[in-house]
């Protein structure tokens, strides 16, 4: 990386300054970050075990627990470190390596949403057809094509990144590195990245969205054909989960990057991160888990074979 700067850490302004405020927020976000590990963890262990939900549904939908996962460590417990040190300081290198992995995995799940669309408006609009086009092979090609656009995305920006000059101040208002918050630290002209953001990046970003507003366009149109009240609920209820986590997701995500950098605002859109980077990965499996007819009948197999287990150990 072409990095002609002076800045060789950067010090996080973080959530809050004040130190009397810092104990509260290092507990509520650590236990939302252990609620956020151990429901995803609980979900992949699930798909995994319980042969029922061995399909391309489960399947996508373990593989984006996983990002959930990765996706909230590789900020919160930088946060959390923060949070109890005096010196909240990251150095460029460090900085610029939690900035990939920030941009592979938020954007590897925005894919995963849309082959998850598009899993949806295959078993909807064409059931018959179902097994054949979303078949192991062509699922594993989803999943790992979306992995590798979104690795080579994440390696043009943070390139262009560390490219630029950082002059003097050194302070990031935000608890991660972000780009945002560095391209206002940058003393360079950044007109030419922020194109880059609103060209590749909207190609990139709003891809998948577009696809999956396609998708359900085609799916809306499909369950409104349907002339039974029940099999327009039943076909609805397959999609609400994905539909509630896609809301949460893009809400936040479009609000936050397309739009000027001189509209950026601390609080406001430190809030809204804190909504993507934390609260959505701890929600998506409880989403799922609460308002999924098949997870929660693997949820309770699960719970029965765990109460039988015990007490075939106490008689043996």
């Amino acid at each position: 990386m072409g990095n002609y700067s002076t800045v060789t850490e950067f010090v996080f302004l973080g959530i809050s300054d004040r130190a009397e405020e810092q104990p509260f927020f290092f507990s509520l976000f650590l236990i939302m970050y252990l609620i956020s590990l151990l429901g995803n963890t609980l979900m992949i262990a699930l798909i995994i075990t319980d042969h029922h939900l061995h399909t391309p549904m489960y399947f996508f939908l373990s593989n984006l627990s996983l990002v959930d996962m990765s996706f909230t460590s590789v900020t919160v417990p930088k946060m959390l470190i923060s949070l109890l040190s005096e010196r909240k300081t990251i150095s460029f290198f460090k900085c610029m390596t939690q900035l990939y992995f920030f941009i592979t995995l938020g954007v590897t799940e925005g894919f995963l949403l849309a082959v998850m669309a598009y899993d949806r408006y295959v078993a909807i609009c064409n059931p018959l057809r179902y097994t054949l086009v979303m078949s192991r092979r062509i699922c594993s090609c989803l999943v790992a094509g979306s992995w590798i656009i979104t690795s080579f995305h994440a390696l043009l920006h943070t390139m262009m990144i560390s490219g630029l000059s950082f002059c003097g101040p050194n302070t990031i208002h935000h608890f991660f590195c972000d780009i945002l918050p560095l391209l206002k630290l940058s003393c360079s002209d950044t007109s030419s990245y922020e194109l880059v953001i609103f060209t590749e990046a909207s190609v990139i970003g709003l891809g998948p969205f577009l696809c999956i507003l396609i998708s359900y366009v085609y799916i809306i149109t499909a369950i409104l054909k349907v002339r039974s009240a029940d099999g327009r609920r039943k076909a609805f209820s397959t999609c609400s989960s994905h539909l509630t986590i896609v809301t949460l997701f893009y809400g936040t995500i479009i609000f936050m990057y397309f739009r000027p950098s001189s509209a950026y605002f601390l609080d406001r859109d430190m809030l809204v991160t804190v909504m993507y980077t934390v609260l959505t990965p701890m929600l998506n499996p409880f989403i799922y888990s609460l308002r999924n007819k098949e997870v929660k009948e693997a949820l309770k197999r699960a719970m029965v074979t765990r109460i039988w287990l015990q007490k075939m150990r106490k008689l043996y």
